[in-house]
């Protein structure tokens, strides 16, 4: 063990490590070297293993790798950097890189053995990325060719050599439509949000200026001039406002409440479901202990007829803790929450008002006078006169809403990298836990493939000698992030699963709403509600090339329509930059991911409304059982 401490790399891991808290000025900040992919997660640093024998090259390239995490813990907000990000998905992978080039060019600026460092680190990433092979520009990204610019105009050293001829590929484009933004970079490099204005500039110059979005800043005065209104609007509708959205900590403890009398509202519940009245049973027929199951394409994946799948031997259903070991989603779940520090709040804040609008339905009534249920204290004054009184009990009727399953059903294709899926998991978030303290259980799901361009499904066509007409021809992969009956604290760490780079691919969302929909038809709940949240129709490169071009897009329609008119399951869609009304009866389509939260929470809360005006027409649930009197 000694010896171990005193070996050469366990030395250059201790001074490595001192060097990065000294750069990032953050002696909280946690190094730890492994054989996973380099990152940083908040002030956590994962470097890649160093063993005895590294050459000097390779050292190089790890200390290139800590000098750039240490950099970016130091100079780099990220409440300023999502403020400022564009919404589209190009204009944000530039933004991104050309952010990444200031905070690295700060370093090799200010040392020139950081500067080399970095410089290695660089090589070696674009010689891995291979991208020398790139001879046409339309192959090369334009995101990396920006960030090498302006890392060239703010540093003077010229692109790593494996990179280029991919940036030669961009140059005269790049510089003859943004040479004067490129020009002025170097006067904002200390401030990020004059560079990420200037970062915006450029990314408008390149004719992105419709995925750019609002201007922040012009929003910032917008929202400072609506914000007192609003939130004494939130006051005077709810005069108990201040108590409702203190803090978390009294939501968890209302939970932690909820959770004691849950197995006492079972029960009860139970008894009430044995002695509903017969106009009641026949409305809910659907609803009984053996639910309507549907006929094709639900109960099976495939029909000759209209859709078929070529080969489900290579499908997966999964858990995210199966997918992704503790420490990585640990890890994932720090950033997920650090990218939306900034929204977490607003979104808390709809949920709230979507508790208390659930909770004001919770208008609790109870049958006196019973043979039997909860001893009726109110009314021992009778024994206390006439002891040879009988006792009295009562027993609270059903809420309807309380016997609610919700399954938040998520695209997972790779449309959604970014703003998109990050606002997606935390809206999931939030809602499962203001739901599950109103008693509503809830199940978060997602959809994708396994592989880009057919995977192993492909394989196997090529291998039957291309067969016409295969149907689907890719690998599917069902995550369940969050099961109905796990509770919220549990699955919480799991939806950091969506920020793992490369797990975003492709999206068949037919057959991911039968999967997401024959789920609730097992649950014992009376009604179920599917939420479906996408940015598009279903798309896989490997079916669409050998099927009809709607193929897919044929088949959800297909399965929508059988849900909305067969099924008892409640179908909800909301389309983040994609019209899914022309899809869906009960939908609503966002411009901006920023409007999940409001969209999800106002659907919500108009299903349970519905709800309980029907109850309110229908007659009481059951009359009280009045004691029998001589």
């Amino acid at each position: 063990m000694a010896a171990d401490k005193d070996s050469p790399s366990a030395e250059f891991k201790r001074v490595l490590t001192i060097a990065m808290k000294t750069i990032a000025e953050d002696p909280e900040l946690s190094v730890a070297f492994g054989n996973e992919a380099p990152g940083l997660s908040g002030n956590r640093a994962k470097l890649p293993q160093v063993a005895n024998d590294l050459k000097a090259s390779d050292i190089a390239i790890v200390r290139g790798l800590s000098d750039a995490f240490a950099l970016r813990v130091a100079n780099h907000s990220d409440k300023v950097h999502s403020h400022y990000q564009p919404q589209g998905k190009n204009a944000r992978a530039v933004f991104e890189a050309v952010e990444e080039a200031r905070i690295e060019a700060l370093g090799a600026n200010a040392m020139s053995g950081m500067k080399n460092n970095l410089a290695a680190m660089l090589d070696d990433r674009y010689r891995k990325k291979d991208v020398a092979r790139y001879t046409d520009r339309k192959d090369a990204p334009l995101d990396e060719a920006v960030a090498l610019l302006v890392r060239e105009k703010l540093t003077g050293a010229l692109p790593p050599e494996g990179a280029r001829t991919m940036v030669d590929l961009w140059r005269p484009w790049i510089e003859e439509k943004a040479q004067a933004q490129l020009a002025n970079l170097g006067d904002s490099i200390h401030d990020q949000a004059a560079f990420a204005r200037m970062s915006r500039d450029i990314i408008a110059a390149l004719d992105m200026s419709d995925e750019l979005g609002d201007d922040p800043d012009q929003a910032d005065q917008s929202d400072d001039n609506q914000e007192p209104e609003e939130e004494s609007g939130e006051r005077q509708e709810t005069p108990e406002g201040e108590e409702q959205e203190s803090s978390e900590q009294s939501m968890e403890e209302m939970q932690d409440a909820e959770g004691e009398s849950e197995a006492a509202e079972m029960d009860a519940r139970q008894m009430d479901v044995d002695e509903q009245p017969d106009d009641e049973a026949g409305e809910e027929e659907s609803d009984g202990e053996e639910p309507w199951r549907p006929q094709l394409p639900f109960s099976s994946l495939s029909n000759e007829d209209f859709y078929k799948v070529f080969t489900n031997q290579f499908d997966e259903e999964i858990s995210a803790e199966d997918l992704c070991d503790t420490e990585e989603l640990t890890r994932l779940r720090n950033y997920l929450d650090k990218q939306l520090a900034s929204l977490q709040g607003v979104v808390a804040r709809l949920a709230n008002r979507l508790q208390r609008r659930l909770m004001a339905q919770q208008n609790r009534s109870w049958d006196f006078d019973l043979e039997e249920g909860v001893l009726d204290a109110s009314r021992l004054t009778r024994v206390v006169i006439d002891p040879m009184h009988p006792l009295s009990f009562k027993m609270e009727q059903d809420t309807e809403f309380r016997d609610t399953v919700v399954t938040l059903l998520l695209d997972n294709s790779g449309s959604m990298r970014g703003r998109p899926i990050t606002v997606a998991a935390t809206c999931a978030d939030i809602l499962a836990r203001t739901l599950e303290r109103c008693g509503v259980k809830v199940e978060i799901l997602g959809f994708t493939t396994r592989a880009w361009k057919g995977g192993q499904s492909r394989e196997k066509w090529l291998a039957s000698n291309k067969p016409a007409n295969p149907g689907r021809l890719n690998d599917l992969r069902h995550i369940i992030y969050k099961s109905a009956d796990m509770p919220w604290r549990r699955a919480r760490r799991n939806l950091g699963l969506m920020m793992r780079e490369g797990l975003l691919k492709e999206n068949i969302d037919g057959e991911a709403l039968i999967w997401a929909h024959n789920r609730l038809l097992g649950r014992q709940e009376q009604r179920r509600i599917l939420m479906v949240i996408s940015d598009g129709a279903p798309v896989d490169d490997s079916t669409l090339s050998v099927n009809s071009g709607n193929y897919l897009e044929k088949h959800l329609r297909q399965v929508i329509i059988d849900i909305e008119n067969r099924s008892p399951v409640e179908l909800i869609a909301i389309g983040i930059g994609h019209d899914v009304t022309r899809y869906y009866k009960r939908a609503v389509t966002i411009v901006d991911a920023e409007e999940l939260g409001g969209a999800m929470t106002e659907k919500l809360a108009e299903l349970f409304a519905e709800k309980a005006k029907k109850v309110e027409k229908r007659a009481p649930a059951r009359p009280a059982k009045k004691r029998a009197t001589a």
